[in-house]
């Protein structure tokens, strides 16, 4: 048995849900998939595999990409709120501090 037999044997959330959950245009959705991506064994392969890929979107490892960058979540169309944009500055601040991308 090779790497992808393995692979599509095990019961990973992303073979489990929905395929157009993981692309959504909604942030709730988006949320939703990487809650599902907790838990998953192949986690960082997942998100590893998709940044060297350079995938332009989608849920990956357990991290919304967007046009191939690691982004906190995505906003909803239009203006963002002050909140909003306080919060994800909070975000930023904090995974910079942490190191991560």
């Amino acid at each position: 048995m090779d790497l992808f037999d393995a692979l599509t044997a095990l019961d990973l959330p992303c073979r489990l849900a929905e395929e157009d959950l993981w692309f959504s245009d909604r942030p709730a959705d988006l949320e939703r998939a990487k809650a599902l991506c907790t838990d998953c064994p192949i986690r960082r392969a997942c998100l590893t595999g998709a940044l060297e890929r350079r995938e332009y979107c989608g849920v990956w490892g357990g991290e919304i990409l967007e046009r191939g960058a690691v982004i906190a979540r995505k906003r909803p169309r239009g203006r963002p709120s002050k909140a909003d944009l306080a919060r994800d500055a909070e975000i930023a601040a904090a995974r910079a501090a942490a190191g991560v991308a």
